[in-house]
């Protein structure tokens, strides 16, 4: 049998960054405007903007950081309402509060996508939308997007799962006016911390870039029009958002290996996911046909079990090796709607709140091997055995 696998620990650094983060801390050169034009954190936005095909790329130091300067340089007046789905993280309802805005929640399916019946009904009091990929789950973004356009509502999309995911064979992150993309130890590219927002709007990332930091004429290291700065010089507020150009040279040695990371965290998941969709109690919804995942992680819904029966298919998978989040069962889970108290009143989703309640969250980092994907397979099928009992043979 084969040895309980980690999945919590990211791949190592590449060893090509060493020799950089050695120049720098030699230099002591960290921060991005006191370098030369050719900064760390500047070739990483450069870079990033190309691999994505956009025109504009901000590094700031997380993707809250990134959506709540998104949502800043929109112009939206304060106390505007901003639509997102009810089922993502924390910290996504929080940039809107802290962007002076007003969270507007909206339902999610089971197969962990925007309720798009529920989302329509919602949009006409609202001023401009987040949509969040989360779990790396794309929803329509088609009929989204055409809803948003008739109404003239700016898109942002979350995309801090998304890095390497597609939508028709267009990059998740460019549909909508600006994508927002994390570099957390838990995503595809790991700083540690950090986050970068992509558009091809040149007003919308003047105003980005001045109020992430780039206080006096710092602006002017960046590559976009300056009219669109001068527009704005001291008339935004400095926010210090910044991203250290040691972040920026671990985050550009990794750039390489999204492919293979793509590659590999597809195949992995996908092979689980045919697994796990052979038990009665376990579902993976499947994929939307327009979308092609880059997962790090897998999420699956346990069927015909009780709030009791899901809590013991949990314990019984820890038990077994595999640490199972059920996201509407973990105590104080930041990506349970009612548990983001410091938004007062919100709709019930109820759902959303059924969703919840059964779908499971695994770790599935792209570095597994074979035997330990059968590992976390298997130790999720006899846990759900152990609760509901064993399958038997028709006729016996």
């Amino acid at each position: 049998m084969s040895s309980q696998p980690n999945v919590y620990d990211a791949e190592p650094i590449p060893q090509s960054v060493r020799s950089e983060i050695d120049r720098l801390l030699q230099s002591g050169d960290l921060f991005r405007y006191t370098a030369p034009d050719d900064a760390p954190v500047s070739l990483l936005e450069a870079e990033f903007a190309e691999m994505m095909g956009s025109k504009y790329a901000l590094a700031v130091s997380s993707c809250s950081a990134a959506l709540f300067l998104s949502l800043k340089a929109l112009g939206l007046p304060r106390d505007a309402r901003v639509l997102l789905p009810g089922f993502t993280f924390a910290a996504v309802p929080s940039s809107v509060v802290h962007a002076d805005c007003i969270p507007v929640l909206c339902e999610v399916g089971e197969d962990y996508r925007v309720d798009l019946e529920d989302f329509a009904a919602r949009l006409d009091d609202v001023q401009a939308v987040i949509i969040s990929h989360m779990r790396g789950h794309t929803s329509d973004m088609d009929a989204i997007m055409a809803l948003c356009d008739a109404r003239g509502l700016p898109v942002i999309e979350d995309a801090a799962h998304s890095l390497g995911t597609t939508w028709h064979g267009r990059n998740i992150g460019t549909i909508g006016r600006v994508g927002c993309f994390s570099f957390q130890s838990y995503k595809l590219v790991n700083a540690g911390e950090g986050g970068i927002l992509i558009t091809d709007d040149a007003d919308l990332v003047a105003r980005a870039i001045i109020m992430s930091g780039a206080y006096e004429h710092n602006w002017k290291k960046h590559p976009v029009l300056h009219d669109a700065f001068a527009r704005w010089q001291n008339l935004l507020p400095l926010y210090n958002l910044r991203l250290s150009n040691l972040s920026a040279a671990i985050i550009r040695a990794q750039l390489p290996e999204i492919p293979r990371r793509v590659r590999d965290g597809r195949a992995n998941y996908d092979y689980v996911a045919r697994r796990l969709n052979q038990s009665p109690w376990l579902c993976v919804p499947a994929k939307l046909p327009a979308e092609e995942r880059a997962p790090d992680s897998i999420q699956f819904n346990v069927d015909g079990m009780s709030e009791d029966q899901v809590r013991a298919f949990a314990e019984a998978a820890a038990a077994r090796g595999v640490k199972v989040q059920v996201f509407g069962q973990s105590s104080d889970n930041a990506r349970a709607f009612w548990n983001w108290r410091f938004l007062g009143d919100q709709p019930d989703l109820p759902r959303t709140r059924a969703m919840l309640m059964r779908a499971c969250d695994v770790r599935l980092p792209a570095r597994l091997k074979r035997s330990d994907l059968d590992f976390v397979a298997d130790a999720l099928m006899a846990a759900a055995e152990d609760v509901m009992g064993p399958l038997r043979a028709y006729g016996t």
